[in-house]
């Protein structure tokens, strides 16, 4: 027993070690990008090597972000459309979960597998009829349009996320319900939603991250730059024959906080469902 004792900690200790490694590779970009946020203009493109840590610390970058872009409006389009989808996402992508959840219909398990499937094909062959379907609803160049996309977007996967959380709660509680007097709707939000929060709170996590990073659709769909989000502003801040690093990084550390926040206070709801909601039962 004491072997085994012995061979246990030193096998969690190999596996703390090779996670703290795998962490610092991960962490040295985020760590350079904050780092070169601080950085003046001069010491980056000046310095005869890279360094990883300012020599003379600056807010230059920061101060030059918010007087020379609009990145208050950038901000706010993106609430707006990020938000929104996101709500509108989770909201049917719910019903949906449970309706295939505890209903059995003719072409049920042929539905499931096509929204699966339409996950298997990559976003580009999307942006033509995306394009085209926006255009004759007048859509095109608006937020609605964009959260239309966005919605279209993330709603496959989400239904399956929260027809996997729906699975995991026993129907007999459904029945008791119902026996109870209790309708299918008060079932469904009484009874049955607060037993799925987590998966709820994590389904919601992964349409908002989805929906704050993307740069194609955006920069696609919308030619405004009073439309612009956040992605789509950073990207253009790159010019043809110059580029200002700090201003980039700066803007690049704005854009994280958002995310940082929501993984910070419900990253154990997202960690601990994703791959539960995400497999078929």
């Amino acid at each position: 027993m004491m072997r085994d004792a012995i061979k246990r900690k030193n096998r969690n200790a190999g596996t703390y070690i090779t996670l703290c490694v795998l962490s610092v590779f991960v962490l040295i970009p985020i760590i350079y990008m904050v780092s070169t946020s601080f950085k003046t203009i001069d010491e980056i493109l000046t310095a005869p090597k890279a360094t990883l840590f300012p020599v003379s610390p600056s807010a230059e970058g920061y101060v030059n972000m918010w007087s020379k872009y609009p990145f208050v409006q950038y901000i706010k389009n993106s609430c707006i459309v990020v938000l929104a989808s996101t709500v509108v996402a989770v909201l049917f992508s719910t019903l949906a979960g449970y309706g295939f959840s505890r209903f059995n219909f003719r072409g049920r398990g042929a539905l499931l597998m096509f929204i699966l499937v339409t996950q298997m094909f990559p976003s580009v062959m999307l942006y033509v009829p995306y394009y085209k379907l926006l255009a004759l609803m007048h859509l095109s160049n608006t937020h609605m349009g964009l959260i239309l996309v966005y919605i279209g977007s993330v709603i496959p996967f989400c239904s399956w996320m929260m027809y996997g959380f729906f699975n995991g709660i026993s129907r007999e509680l459904d029945e008791a319900a119902m026996i109870d007097g209790c309708g299918r709707i008060r079932t469904f939000w009484q009874i049955v939603m607060p037993l799925t929060l987590p998966g709820l709170i994590s389904t919601t996590i992964y349409a908002f991250i989805q929906g704050w990073n993307e740069y194609m659709f955006a920069m696609i769909f919308t030619t405004s730059d009073s439309l612009r989000t956040l992605p789509v502003a950073i990207g253009q801040m790159s010019k043809s024959y110059s580029v200002y690093w700090n201003e980039l990084m700066a803007a690049s550390c704005l854009s994280s906080v958002p995310l940082i926040v929501v993984f910070v206070f419900l990253q154990r709801y997202f960690i601990s469902n994703m791959t539960g909601g995400a497999v078929k039962e």
